[in-house]
Protein backbone atom coordinates (compact mmCIF):
# COMPACT_ATOMS: atom_id res chain seq x y z
CA UNK A 1 0.00 0.00 0.00
CA UNK A 2 1.43 3.39 -1.00
CA UNK A 3 1.29 6.73 0.86
CA UNK A 4 -1.65 7.93 -1.26
CA UNK A 5 -3.71 4.86 -0.37
CA UNK A 6 -2.96 5.31 3.34
CA UNK A 7 -4.61 8.74 3.40
CA UNK A 8 -8.09 9.11 4.84
CA UNK A 9 -11.14 10.40 2.95
CA UNK A 10 -10.80 13.68 4.85
CA UNK A 11 -7.22 14.02 3.54
CA UNK A 12 -8.37 13.29 -0.03
CA UNK A 13 -11.19 15.82 0.28
CA UNK A 14 -8.60 18.59 0.60
CA UNK A 15 -7.58 17.91 -3.03
CA UNK A 16 -11.09 18.32 -4.50
CA UNK A 17 -11.54 21.36 -6.80
CA UNK A 18 -7.77 21.89 -7.04
CA UNK A 19 -5.43 21.68 -10.00
CA UNK A 20 -2.96 18.87 -9.32
CA UNK A 21 -0.07 17.03 -10.90
CA UNK A 22 -0.20 13.28 -10.30
CA UNK A 23 2.95 11.22 -10.66
CA UNK A 24 2.15 7.56 -11.21
CA UNK A 25 4.19 4.41 -11.73
CA UNK A 26 6.77 4.45 -14.52
CA UNK A 27 7.00 8.26 -14.15
CA UNK A 28 3.69 8.88 -15.93
CA UNK A 29 2.41 12.36 -15.09
CA UNK A 30 -1.15 13.62 -15.24
CA UNK A 31 -2.44 17.11 -14.65
CA UNK A 32 -6.03 18.14 -14.04
CA UNK A 33 -8.69 19.32 -11.64
CA UNK A 34 -9.70 16.84 -8.94
CA UNK A 35 -13.39 15.98 -9.17
CA UNK A 36 -13.31 13.32 -6.48
CA UNK A 37 -11.32 10.48 -4.95
CA UNK A 38 -12.86 7.04 -4.55
CA UNK A 39 -12.60 6.19 -0.84
CA UNK A 40 -12.35 2.43 -1.47
CA UNK A 41 -9.72 2.23 -4.20
CA UNK A 42 -8.09 5.67 -3.71
CA UNK A 43 -8.61 6.26 -7.44
CA UNK A 44 -8.41 9.95 -8.29
CA UNK A 45 -10.80 11.42 -10.88
CA UNK A 46 -9.33 14.32 -12.86
CA UNK A 47 -11.08 16.73 -15.22
CA UNK A 48 -9.16 18.58 -17.91
CA UNK A 49 -10.37 21.36 -20.16
CA UNK A 50 -8.15 21.60 -23.26
CA UNK A 51 -8.65 24.81 -25.23
CA UNK A 52 -11.36 24.69 -27.90
CA UNK A 53 -12.32 21.15 -26.83
CA UNK A 54 -14.86 19.57 -24.56
CA UNK A 55 -13.59 18.62 -21.13
CA UNK A 56 -12.38 15.10 -20.46
CA UNK A 57 -12.26 12.87 -17.41
CA UNK A 58 -9.31 10.67 -16.38
CA UNK A 59 -9.10 8.02 -13.70
CA UNK A 60 -5.75 7.28 -12.07
CA UNK A 61 -5.91 4.11 -10.04
CA UNK A 62 -4.94 4.55 -6.39
CA UNK A 63 -2.37 1.75 -6.38
CA UNK A 64 -0.47 3.44 -9.23
CA UNK A 65 -0.26 6.89 -7.61
CA UNK A 66 3.14 7.82 -6.23
CA UNK A 67 2.72 11.54 -5.58
CA UNK A 68 0.03 14.23 -5.85
CA UNK A 69 1.13 17.86 -5.93
CA UNK A 70 -1.36 20.72 -5.64
CA UNK A 71 -0.61 23.32 -8.30
CA UNK A 72 -3.46 25.77 -7.81
CA UNK A 73 -6.66 26.36 -5.86
CA UNK A 74 -9.89 26.43 -7.84
CA UNK A 75 -11.79 29.71 -7.95
CA UNK A 76 -15.59 29.86 -7.70
CA UNK A 77 -15.98 29.67 -11.50
CA UNK A 78 -13.89 26.49 -11.67
CA UNK A 79 -15.76 24.93 -8.75
CA UNK A 80 -19.04 25.61 -10.54
CA UNK A 81 -17.67 24.16 -13.79
CA UNK A 82 -16.53 21.01 -11.98
CA UNK A 83 -19.88 20.68 -10.23
CA UNK A 84 -21.70 20.83 -13.58
CA UNK A 85 -19.64 17.86 -14.84
CA UNK A 86 -20.94 15.55 -12.16
CA UNK A 87 -24.41 17.08 -11.77
CA UNK A 88 -27.25 15.46 -13.68
CA UNK A 89 -28.48 17.23 -16.78
CA UNK A 90 -31.41 19.55 -16.40
CA UNK A 91 -34.44 17.45 -15.72
CA UNK A 92 -37.38 17.56 -18.00
CA UNK A 93 -40.22 19.40 -16.33
CA UNK A 94 -43.39 17.34 -16.00
CA UNK A 95 -46.82 18.75 -15.33
CA UNK A 96 -48.76 17.31 -12.38
CA UNK A 97 -50.99 15.49 -14.88
CA UNK A 98 -47.97 13.93 -16.64
CA UNK A 99 -46.49 12.83 -13.30
CA UNK A 100 -49.82 11.25 -12.31
CA UNK A 101 -49.99 9.45 -15.66
CA UNK A 102 -46.38 8.18 -15.26
CA UNK A 103 -47.06 7.03 -11.69
CA UNK A 104 -50.21 5.13 -12.65
CA UNK A 105 -48.58 3.53 -15.70
CA UNK A 106 -45.52 2.41 -13.72
CA UNK A 107 -47.63 1.09 -10.84
CA UNK A 108 -49.81 -0.85 -13.28
CA UNK A 109 -46.75 -2.28 -15.05
CA UNK A 110 -45.18 -3.36 -11.74
CA UNK A 111 -48.45 -5.04 -10.66
CA UNK A 112 -48.78 -6.78 -14.04
CA UNK A 113 -45.29 -8.20 -13.49
CA UNK A 114 -46.25 -9.43 -9.98
CA UNK A 115 -44.04 -6.93 -8.18
CA UNK A 116 -45.66 -5.82 -4.91
CA UNK A 117 -46.17 -2.07 -5.09
CA UNK A 118 -48.02 0.45 -2.97
CA UNK A 119 -48.31 4.18 -2.54
CA UNK A 120 -47.03 6.29 0.32
CA UNK A 121 -46.42 9.88 1.31
CA UNK A 122 -48.49 12.93 0.56
CA UNK A 123 -51.18 12.20 -2.01
CA UNK A 124 -49.57 8.78 -2.64
CA UNK A 125 -46.97 10.28 -4.97
CA UNK A 126 -44.20 7.93 -3.82
CA UNK A 127 -44.33 4.32 -4.96
CA UNK A 128 -43.16 1.70 -2.48
CA UNK A 129 -41.88 -1.62 -3.87
CA UNK A 130 -42.14 -4.55 -1.45
CA UNK A 131 -41.73 -2.08 1.43
CA UNK A 132 -37.96 -1.91 0.84
CA UNK A 133 -37.62 0.48 -2.09
CA UNK A 134 -39.20 3.82 -2.97
CA UNK A 135 -39.60 5.52 -6.33
CA UNK A 136 -40.13 9.28 -6.32
CA UNK A 137 -41.46 11.43 -9.19
CA UNK A 138 -40.72 11.49 -12.11
CA UNK A 139 -40.42 7.72 -11.57
CA UNK A 140 -37.14 6.85 -13.30
CA UNK A 141 -34.19 4.67 -12.23
CA UNK A 142 -32.44 7.71 -10.70
CA UNK A 143 -35.38 8.30 -8.37
CA UNK A 144 -35.17 4.83 -6.78
CA UNK A 145 -33.96 4.59 -3.20
CA UNK A 146 -33.24 1.54 -1.06
CA UNK A 147 -30.79 0.40 1.59
CA UNK A 148 -30.65 -2.99 -0.16
CA UNK A 149 -28.24 -2.52 -3.08
CA UNK A 150 -29.22 -5.78 -4.80
CA UNK A 151 -32.91 -4.88 -4.88
CA UNK A 152 -32.06 -1.31 -5.86
CA UNK A 153 -29.95 -2.47 -8.81
CA UNK A 154 -32.54 -4.98 -10.02
CA UNK A 155 -35.46 -2.57 -9.84
CA UNK A 156 -33.42 0.15 -11.58
CA UNK A 157 -32.61 -2.33 -14.38
CA UNK A 158 -36.30 -3.26 -14.66
CA UNK A 159 -37.26 0.42 -14.80
CA UNK A 160 -34.66 1.08 -17.48
CA UNK A 161 -36.16 -1.70 -19.58
CA UNK A 162 -39.69 -0.48 -18.93
CA UNK A 163 -38.81 3.08 -19.95
CA UNK A 164 -37.03 1.75 -23.06
CA UNK A 165 -40.28 0.03 -24.10
CA UNK A 166 -42.25 3.25 -23.59
CA UNK A 167 -40.20 5.24 -26.11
Amino acid sequence: MNDWQRKSPLDWETYVNKLVKVTAVEKHEYEGWVLTVDPVSATIVLATFPENEKGSISFIMGHAIQEVEILREGDSDMKERLTRISAPEERQAYSPEELEKRRKALKSWLETNHIPVGEQGEQGRTLSVAGVLTIEPPYGPEQCSSANEIILSRVQDLLQGYLGQQR
